[in-house]
């Protein structure tokens, strides 16, 4: 007995795996609110160590607020320009500033996923690692990814922000940690490619370079 998804239905799921993208450009078109709701559940079906179920949504419908966001992102975005200058040079810094990084003032959408409060009662998984609340969130946001990819929904993921900052900017309890804003929004057209090696910031790695086999080798410069 074959417990195997039909030839249709598993091309559908290695598709929209490829066609993801990190998306920074956004049509301001609303997403409707069971729309957005049904995102938010393929979120939720996601594993979490111990079923502690670590993640916590906050969603930003206040402009004002959204405004308040995109400035910590920008004051952030300076930081990490100057950053690269000091490791690399001011032409990768010159580089840096005019890649478009964000997209929370034009997108449909914009949430905050955040690791929930008191995580130190939650043992089950997590007591040699811990950092394992912080992976079922990313398995949450990435449920969340391709669903909206499916969709036909752009999605982005912010990470150019002081966490202390945006916590005390939401209000959230000791212990509670934003992980990712989120844009979420129609779009012109997806990236052929991820933003950053259309841009020519980067380029991808092969998986090859990535496998082993019975313990570490370093495959990086191999032919």
């Amino acid at each position: 007995m074959s417990f195997a998804y039909s030839d249709a239905d598993k091309a559908a799921i290695y598709k929209v795996i490829a066609e993801r993208r990190d998306m920074r450009h956004f049509l301001p078109t609303p997403i409707a609110p069971e729309l957005l709701q049904k995102l938010l559940h393929a979120a939720h079906h996601a594993p979490s160590v111990g079923l502690m179920q670590p993640w916590r949504f906050i969603r930003i419908s206040d402009a004002t607020l959204r405004q308040s966001i995109h400035k910590l992102v920008d004051e952030e975005r300076k930081h990490t320009a100057q950053a690269i200058g000091e490791v690399e040079n001011t032409a990768r810094m010159a580089e840096f500033m005019r890649l478009k990084v964000e997209g929370i003032l034009d997108c449909g959408e914009v949430l905050v996923a955040t690791l929930c409060d008191q995580r130190e009662q939650h043992i089950f998984g997590r007591r040699t690692m811990p950092e394992m609340d912080l992976a079922s969130v990313s398995c949450a946001i990435q449920n969340l990814w391709l669903a909206a990819r499916a969709e036909g929904i752009g999605m982005g993921w912010v990470s150019l922000f002081d966490p202390q900052q945006l916590a005390q900017l939401l209000n959230m309890p000791e212990g509670a940690k934003p992980v990712a804003i989120l844009c979420l929004g129609y779009v012109n057209s997806f990236y052929k490619s991820p933003m950053l090696v259309e841009e020519g910031w980067t380029t991808e790695k092969p998986l090859s370079e990535m496998l082993m086999e019975n313990g570490w080798q370093n495959n990086e410069g191999q032919s």
